[in-house]
């Protein structure tokens, strides 16, 4: 199992370049059976991870284009008419599959983004007062722009909060941007790209996860980690009991893919700041020191006990 995700993180290193953390956080954020928001400018590779990951996975893939006059209709499927019936027959919409990159998230209304939230956090939709399933495994690889860009529409907490982690991909270092502009086109290399893992084995994976051991002392750490945020005037709103799971799960699937079947205090300290960037503020009139955003504050104020 472990080899199988060396390779699949070795692949795709082959196609995003010099960005080898950012894979593994993100295969770490679906074997955690989570949500992963990718937030950066455009052009540098994000919709580009999400085809990859579908691709070594072997997933059923939809992206979902994410403009202004989207409406949820869109997204979760519309009840037609069918006259050799004559009743109304639902045609699923693009969230009915395995994996969906909903692109540039926050360029679509409040009203089209919240459409996701019961998919993201449930695995089901409810259209039309009946409740229907999604498929399994169900992941969301969501990508959005910065906000202060034209045409965004900021994500609400009670939408960011679904996501296991938000990273950014940055531009590549010159000698891998060097190899990018010298090399194939990254859209034909996708498309040789072989499945390094089945739904089985993913789903494995996934119960492995789950099982990773976490110690008592690990335990101490993580909830010392959580009260600080709650108790110090440094942070706007402390971190909720799901932001807790988050870092939990999200140690575990990093210590799987080290090849362990025990968690540490620097699993921990590797996913916390793409699980909580996105969940923790500075209070108003609080700024990092030396520029550090909230999350490095966070482990530089928290001793490992």
């Amino acid at each position: 199992m472990h080899l199988a995700i060396d390779q699949a993180v070795s692949q795709a290193g082959q196609i995003i370049l010099g960005k080898e953390r950012q894979i593994r956080l993100a295969f770490a954020c679906l074997l955690a059976r989570g949500h992963l928001l990718i937030e950066d400018i455009p052009g540098v590779g994000k919709t580009t991870l999400a085809h990859v990951l579908a691709q070594i996975l072997g997933l059923g893939f939809q992206r979902i284009q994410f403009t202004s006059d989207l409406l949820p209709a869109d997204v979760l499927g519309v009840s037609v008419y069918d006259r050799e019936s004559a009743a109304f027959k639902f045609h699923p919409g693009p969230i009915f599959a395995q994996l969906i990159l909903a692109d540039e998230v926050n360029r679509a209304t409040p009203k089209t983004q919240s459409a996701l939230l019961e998919a993201m956090e449930e695995h089901q939709v409810t259209v039309e007062g009946e409740t229907r399933p999604l498929p399994e495994p169900f992941f969301v690889i969501a990508t959005q722009n910065p906000i202060h860009q034209i045409g965004t529409f900021p994500l609400p907490e009670s939408q960011l909060d679904r996501f296991l982690m938000r990273i950014d991909l940055g531009y590549p270092d010159a000698r891998s941007e060097r190899a990018l502009l010298q090399g194939s086109d990254r859209r034909s290399l996708i498309a040789q790209l072989k499945p390094c893992v089945n739904g089985k084995q993913l789903a494995a994976l996934q119960e492995n996860v789950r099982i990773v051991h976490v110690s008592a002392a690990l335990l101490d750490y993580l909830q010392a980690l959580l009260g600080f945020t709650r108790l110090s005037p440094l942070y706007d709103c402390g971190l909720s009991p799901r932001a807790g799971l988050a870092l939990l799960h999200s140690a575990q699937a990093w210590a799987l893919m080290e090849g362990r079947d025990y968690a540490m205090p620097e699993d921990l300290q590797v996913v916390l700041p793409s699980v909580v960037g996105h969940r923790l503020r500075f209070a108003h009139g609080e700024t990092g020191a030396e520029s550090s955003s909230p999350a490095q504050r966070l482990l530089g104020a928290v001793a490992i006990p």
